[in-house]
């Protein structure tokens, strides 16, 4: 990154050492980078949490359109089954919703909130600059009229210089060091910011999946015939499937 966009009028004199600015554009830098992954991962978090909020209004959907199927109304046994579905399938969405809304006020609303910082950060940054551009032009100023022969009229408009130059260069060199004190600080503070953020994030998680585990394991119990391993009901699976096939309304001519 340069923050000097053309050499014209630019002064002789060294104003701002090279390492000074090395050190602004390193920990600029760094915040802009900071800035694209919170907005990434603000971005990734809200599509996270519609995804999974999409997944469970879609099995309660399934649950609910099987419980409506003829089949159901035929077997009082499969309407039995899908009717314990359908209550861990509502049970299962009610505890999604529950981490959705955990996420999104501990962890999507902080993002969010930590990325409207950054233009304020962008504009103290501009405005660093300007003053910079202006402190080069007086400083140039400067030195023209010094090379000049000192005549009366020159050394007027010298000091009128010097005098005009010394509030922009006070300015700038307050606004580069307030930014390089300040800059290292807020990058610095994001791991305590966003530590509580994630923390939350992760005892979402584990209330939600510990609570799948037992709605899924009551679910199991309900439904699960026992003695039968999964290796007997694909076999038997697949001898009801060979008898459908053997009408004469599927065989193929």
């Amino acid at each position: 990154m340069s923050w000097i966009p053309f050499k014209i009028g630019q002064p002789k004199k060294q104003i701002v050492p090279k390492t000074v600015e090395r050190d602004f554009e390193r920990e600029y830098g760094k915040l802009q980078q900071l800035e694209d992954q919170t907005k990434k991962l603000q971005k990734d978090m809200k599509k996270s949490t519609d995804a999974d909020l999409a997944m469970s209004k879609s099995a309660v959907k399934i649950s609910s359109d099987l419980l409506s199927n003829p089949l159901c109304e035929q077997d009082a046994k499969f309407f039995e089954m899908v009717t314990a579905l359908d209550t861990a399938m509502k049970r299962m969405d009610s505890f999604n919703q529950e981490k959705v809304n955990q996420i999104q006020k501990t962890v999507i609303e902080p993002l969010k909130k930590f990325s409207g910082v950054f233009p304020s950060l962008n504009v103290a940054v501009k405005r660093r600059e300007q003053a910079l551009q202006d402190y080069k032009r007086l400083q140039s100023k400067v030195e023209k009229y010094e090379e000049k022969e000192r005549t009366g009229p020159v050394l007027t408009k010298l000091h009128q210089a010097q005098e005009e130059l010394r509030p922009v260069r006070d300015d700038f060199e307050a606004k580069n060091k307030q930014l390089l004190e300040e800059m290292p600080k807020f990058y610095s503070s994001r791991i305590d910011y966003f530590k509580p953020s994630f923390e939350s994030l992760i005892r979402a998680q584990v209330v939600y999946y510990t609570e799948m585990y037992k709605i899924f394991g009551d679910l199991t119990k309900q439904i699960d015939e026992p003695g039968l391993t999964d290796e007997q009901r694909e076999k038997e699976n697949e001898a009801k499937l060979n008898e459908l096939r053997s009408l004469s309304i599927v065989a193929d001519d």
